[in-house]
């Protein structure tokens, strides 16, 4: 089968498989596509937690990603770990030579552990430039909230979260809803034109390692087979969901999703 399609993944090296540059190109090769990389941070980690960080030098990042792309070009860009301010300089800086329209940005600042992987001045940075660079932004809650400032406790809350970062300059933002309790769970997507509500059955599992990663992944890889920004997140929240109920079950901690699951997509949306 020939790839559909080119995704080029900017994010942090998950040891453990489950999460991070791993998952992202696991997914990107699920859906049919071609996925290229541009590595942020190696993280010594497994289900369990996060033991260590090891940066990548921010030129270097830069080097991999302009070189990556002026050989072969991506049709969208997903966007992960970027820890640092030097690192979202660098990113923003190769962002503006590739001129590529499609771009996921998931702001990983939480391990699912706990564990913070990315600094305030980062977080300022994020805020205040980068956002606003990208087509779509995908917090989960805990990052939801550091980016608005808001405690998040209902789904109104996420909207008005939501609300907040496209008054930040954001054009469009799923905010993912799994950390919320009930029996449904409800992703929030925004953009200046209203509001949409995808809602999913909960599935009762503690294999939901890598989540956010492979949702960023599956909405770029949808959006570099050319629909549209609103159907990319509908599918890409299908595509999570099939991978949570069909998880392997590895690992003592949080394990990871199955990202070889298929899934079947309308005719009109092939």
């Amino acid at each position: 089968m020939k790839p559909k399609s080119k995704v080029l993944i900017i994010a942090g090296s998950d040891s453990s498989g489950g999460a991070g540059i791993q998952a992202d190109i696991k997914t990107v090769t699920a859906l049919g596509s071609y996925a290229m990389t541009a590595i942020t941070a190696v993280t010594i980690q497994n289900t369990t937690g996060v033991k260590s960080i090891v940066p990548i030098n921010s030129k270097e990042i830069c080097n991999q990603i302009i070189f990556t792309s002026k050989d072969i070009r991506p049709d969208a860009i997903k966007i992960g770990m970027l820890h640092s301010t030097n690192i979202i300089k660098s990113v923003i800086k190769s962002l503006g030579q590739i001129k590529v329209r499609d771009i996921v940005l998931d702001p990983v600042m939480v391990a699912k552990g706990g564990a913070k992987l990315i600094n305030n001045k980062a977080i300022n940075l994020f805020k205040s430039t980068l956002i606003k660079r990208v087509l779509i932004i995908t917090p989960n809650i805990p990052e939801a909230e550091i980016l608005s400032n808001i405690k998040i406790k209902t789904k109104e809350d996420m909207i008005f979260a939501a609300q907040k970062l496209i008054q930040l300059g954001a054009k469009n933002v799923l905010i993912k809803g799994g950390h919320l309790k009930g029996k449904l769970v409800y992703d929030i997507y925004v953009n200046y034109k209203g509001t949409k509500v995808f809602i999913s059955k909960r599935v009762k599992t503690k294999n939901t390692h890598g989540t956010g990663c492979t949702l960023s992944s599956a909405i770029a890889t949808f959006l570099s087979c050319g629909k549209p920004i609103k159907k990319s997140c509908e599918l890409g929240i299908k595509y999570v969901n099939l991978a949570i109920k069909s998880n392997p079950n590895y690992g003592k901690g949080h394990g990871p999703i199955n990202h070889l699951n298929s899934m079947k997509l309308n005719q009109k949306f092939k």
